[in-house]
This record gives structure tokens, sequence and C-alpha cells, in this order.
């Protein structure tokens, strides 16, 4: 009995291995994929690790979260040992009550602390970047030192420090020599939380960062928009680097007993100084700017630019540009409205209208922009901005249905979106996991506007999609939907025109089909800010970006159809001449563009939005 139980236990605990270091051992495998696939293997290459040595954003990105957790370490470890000290030797109704106070960050949600610490940063006036990050990550590790240093402290016997200035101590030396070896192990197990915490921080370093400092998850976050296995080499780096780490733990007491005492006490102190005056100098250098050069703050959608346009730009005007990015319209709205101040936006049509009527645009003087003519006429002119006298278009598309020609009848296309609800195709379909678009899709196969804000018309769209859901059981994807199509997963997807585009350049089995019920035709543009302080810095931006040399590697790098008559005719005629997605079909009297809401209508869109994936069985 004691046999079998031994056995299962080992087979428990080998299972749990399996479960926690399989993704690792994936990752490190397709780092080393020669294709870009993040599900098929096709071969052995170290072209990723070449892109993420050249690539000089990843770069600055690990300087800046390995600085920033070291110094969020240190400071907020030595704040924190003192701080448990002083509790232990307070009055117990105080000690209990700031214990309490302690836990509240270490309990509240990492979106609550993010947003609060935004708004306080932008209501001082302190300007984002590298010190608002370290400053919010020192206050979000401080706790966790208090919590793991403070046990330690309370089963000290108090009367130590005491007995130690008895015997001729300072006060210091009694601390220093006397307190802290004794509760070490605290602060070494809160030290290495405070690091972990700080390293790994993405949500409140995303809110509380500008000016383009970036660390490494929102590198990452903004690379997981498109598929970049740059990711994965830069994962196994950082496995590679912990499990060095972990090694060097187990060697370093060993070395510290055979070697480290044979160095004098000075010229340690010099080592640790000189590493010290190191930090701050490379600091240094990465905050300063050449005295009088021009700054221009770009903010764009993850994964949306060919990064290498943007020195060129620097090189020709003598510039310097810091480049954002944003998660969504909205999530750039949030950092809009707590104060984040920008000189150009590449916002979306409908939150162009919202800008707009919130006055955070001003008008673009188009006699500054020279190449204004190189733009097709049909993307000029729209209900979002008539005349477009606030935004220059920037990418178009439209919301279409990829399907796999070997699996979906051709009769069936017929029936536009309402293959969508075509049992015939059972889970076998990915749909956007958007409410604006799953709703654009429902109303538009009942023959409404999908700018509709009758309540009648929204129920009866609501009921199509949980319909659907019950009928097709859909997978509700995001980004992850172009890797599982490239790869032949299922055999329909709801995509933007730029990610079908790809996709099918990828899978020769994959067509497009934009619906004869209408669509979404969207329109991303580039504005200039109202505050902006580099108006003619930010007009040769506008015109740097319509030159068709630059339009067309800016398409061929990110995929979307671009505005500009030579490069939108470059895709279309060359090479890729058979993707039908490079040509946006703007035709349909029944297609769209998306409208601002007015919040009570958003608002009731997303509480039915909620109980279709809340239901989803």
């Amino acid at each position: 009995m004691k046999k079998k139980k031994s056995i299962f236990a080992r087979f428990y605990v080998a299972l749990c291995l399996v479960f926690f270091y399989l993704p690792i051992l994936v990752t490190i495998i397709f780092s080393f994929n020669s294709s870009k696939s993040l599900t098929r293997f096709s071969g052995f290459s170290l072209r990723w690790y070449q892109e993420l040595l050249t690539n000089t954003e990843i770069s600055k990105a690990v300087y800046v979260s390995v600085t920033i957790a070291i110094l969020a370490t240190v400071i907020s470890t030595a704040l924190g040992t003192i701080t448990a000290i002083g509790l232990s030797r307070s009055r117990k109704v105080i000690r209990e009550l700031l214990m309490e106070v302690n836990n509240i960050p270490i309990l509240n949600p990492d979106i609550v602390t993010a947003i609060g610490m935004m708004l306080l940063f932008s209501s001082i006036g302190l300007v984002k970047g590298y010190f608002t990050m370290l400053l919010a990550h020192i206050a979000f590790c401080t706790p966790y030192v208090i919590t793991s240093v403070y046990p330690k402290v309370r089963n000290l016997d108090p009367n130590l420090a005491n007995a130690a200035m008895d015997l001729g101590a300072t006060p210091f030396q009694a601390l220093w020599k006397v307190i802290v070896p004794m509760i070490k192990d605290g602060i070494f197990a809160g030290a290495l939380l405070a690091f972990t915490m700080s390293f790994d921080d993405f949500v409140i370093s995303y809110f509380v960062s500008g000016n383009g400092v970036k660390n490494i998850s929102i590198i990452v976050y903004n690379m997981t928009k498109r598929i970049n296995p740059t990711i994965n080499a830069l994962s196994a780096l950082v496995i590679l680097v912990i499990v060095v780490i972990l090694i060097l733990a187990q060697v370093w007491p060993k070395l510290k007993k055979s070697r480290l005492n044979r160095i004098p006490p000075r010229m340690r102190s010099f080592i640790a100084g000189a590493m010290v005056m190191l930090v701050i100098v490379a600091l240094y250098q990465w905050g300063a700017v050449a005295k009088g050069e021009r700054v221009l703050k770009v903010y764009n959608a993850g994964e949306y630019m060919d990064l290498s346009l943007l020195e060129d730009f620097q090189d020709e005007y003598h510039c310097t540009v810091i480049y954002e990015t944003f998660e969504s319209n909205e999530m750039m709205y949030t950092k809009l409205s707590a104060g984040e101040s920008y000189d150009i936006l590449i916002p979306s049509d409908y939150m162009i209208e919202r800008l707009i009527k919130e006055d955070y645009l001003q008008y673009l003087d188009w006699d500054m922009i020279q190449n204004k003519g190189n733009l097709l006429e049909n993307v000029l002119d729209h209900s979002y901005d008539p005349g477009n006298r606030y935004s220059c278009p920037y990418f178009w598309g439209t919301v279409g249905i990829l399907y796999d020609k070997t699996v979906v009848d051709e009769e069936d296309l017929k029936q536009g979106w309402d293959l969508l609800i075509n049992p015939k195709y059972k889970g076998n379909l990915y749909m956007y996991d958007s409410e604006r678009d799953s709703f654009m899709i429902a109303l538009k196969a009942l023959g409404y506007s999908m700018n509709t804000t009758d309540p009648d018309e929204i129920q009866a769209a609501y009921e199509w999609l949980v319909n659907q859901r019950n009928i097709m059981e859909p997978i509700y994807a995001g980004d992850d939907v172009i890797d599982n199509m490239v790869s032949g997963n299922k055999a329909i997807a709801v995509v933007y025109s730029g990610d079908a585009a790809y996709i099918m350049s990828e899978n020769p089995n994959l067509e497009y089909l934009t619906p004869s019920q209408g669509t979404n035709i969207w329109y991303d543009a580039m504005v200039i800010m109202r505050e902006c302080s580099e108006q003619k810095l930010a007009h040769e931006f506008i015109d740097f970006m319509l030159r068709e040399e630059n339009a067309a590697a800016n398409t061929l790098e990110v995929g979307y159809t671009s505005p500009v008559t030579a490069a939108y005719e470059e895709m279309v005629e060359g090479d890729y001449a058979e993707i039908s997605a490079y040509i946006p079909d703007d035709s349909n009297p029944r297609s769209e563009i998306f409208r601002y809401q007015d919040p009570k209508v958003k608002a009731l869109y997303a509480e039915l939005w909620t109980k279709i994936k809340a239901e989803q069985s």
C-alpha cells in the first residue's frame, strides 16, 4: 500500500513538473524555429536571436527593466527593513493599524494602483518616464519587504540593541552589526520578492511610464499584437539568465568563503561604489537628450509601424522621436484623459471623432504637407472628419470573413455573415473577441446599421449572437487568431483585412470575403494634439509618412492597406495581386464607418457582450 502511494506521489510530482516547465521548454524550442509560426516547427535557425540582438528597442527595454528592478529592490529593501524595525518598537495599536495599512497595496488590484499612480503623477505635474516608473516600483515593492522582514524582527529579543549600546556600540553599529545580521534571511527574502515583482510588472509600469521609456513587459505585450517570434528568443535568454543566477546563488556562499575574504574591505567598498557610479552614469546617459534638439512624441498602436522609418526621420530632420504604443483606442484615451501629452496620435476613426468633439486636436495645415497629392481620393472626406480638417489617413481596410477554400463550400459564401451561423461549420469558427465588431456582424446580418442606437435592434443583434454561440460553439479569439489560421486550426475566422493579407500570404488555402450585407470600413489616421509644441516638426512627420517609398515600406512591414496611391498600387498590382484583402471593397453602400458611441449606448453593448461571454458553455 505504501509502495502504491509512493508511486502515485512521484507521478503527481512529475505531472506538476511537466505542467510547470513544459511551456518554458516549448518557448525555448520555438525560439529556434526558422519560420514565424508559433505552433509549427519548420526547421532550426538562429534568425530570431539575430533580430533580437539588433533590435535597439528591446535592448533599451532590457536595460530599463534591469536597472529599475535593481534600484527599486535596493531602495525598497532599505525602506522596508527600517520600517519593520520601527514597527516592532511601536505601540500595539499603532503597529496593528500600520500593518493593516501595509496590506492594502498588496491586496489592491494592479489596475487600481496603476490608475491611482498615473493620476497622482499627472496632478502634481511630474513628467512620466524613468523616474515615475522607479517611484511606482518602490511604492508597490516596499510593502512586500515589510511583510517579509517584520516576522523576523518580532522574534528578536527587544533588549539586543540596548545591550549592544551598553557595550559601547553606537545606535548605527547596533543596527548594522547586531540587528541586521540576525534578520538577514527575512531581508534577503524581501529583496528577492521585490526584485521579482519589479522585473515582472506590466500593468503599473504601462500606466506610469512615458517619454519612450518601456520595460521588457511592455515591449513583449506590444509584440503580441502580431506574430513576432523574437518574443521567444527574448524569453529564452531571460530563462537562461535566471538559471545562471540560481546556479550562482548556490555557488556564491562557497565562493565567498574561499575567495572574497581575501579582498581587502577597502577594495570591496571601492568595487561596490564603482558599480553604483556606473548605474548613475548609465541612468544619466539614458535620460539625456541633446540640448536644443527637437523632440517629437508619437503615440501609435503596437506593431503598427516600420520602426526603421523613425530612424530615417530622425537622421533627416535632426530630431529625436519618442515613440510609444498603446493596446487599444480606449487605453490611449485613458492616458490622454489623465493628462498625458503627445504631439502626434494615430487613433481609429470613431476615436478621432471623439477627440475632435472634446477639443483634444488642432487643425492640420495642409499647405505644410507637400505629399498630400499622393493620397487616394476615396480615403478622404469621411464622416468621422469631414474635409479632413484634423486627420491624415494612415491605414485603412475592412472587417471580413477569412475562410479555407478546401473546407467551405463556394455556394455557402452567398450567405455572407449568415455563414457564421451555418451548423455545417460548427466548432470550426473563430469570432473576434470584440463587442464592437461582433455586434457589427450581427446588425449587418439582420439588415441594420452598425451605428444603431435603437434598443430593439441592439436586442435583436444580441439574440443573433446568442444563437450563434449556441449553434456554432465559436472560439472568441484575439490576435492569436493569426497564427491559428496560418496553421489551419479552423476553417473560418473574422479578421481585419490587414491581418487577413498576412495570413493568406502564409497559407494559400485561405481566401477573404467581405459580405454583401456590408461591413465596417475602418480608417486609422495621424492627428496632431492641441498642445503640440513642435507643430512644424509634426507636419513634417506626416509629410514624411506620405512619401511613396516610405508608405510602401510601412505597408510591407505592417501588412495593412496604404492610403498612398503608389504604395496601394504596388500591393495590388505586384506580388500581392492575388491577395484580395489588400484591396478593401468600399463600393458597397451598405458598408459603414464606425461613429463615436454615446456612453449609455456603449454601456448597453458592453453589458450584453459580457452576458454572451459569461453564458458561453
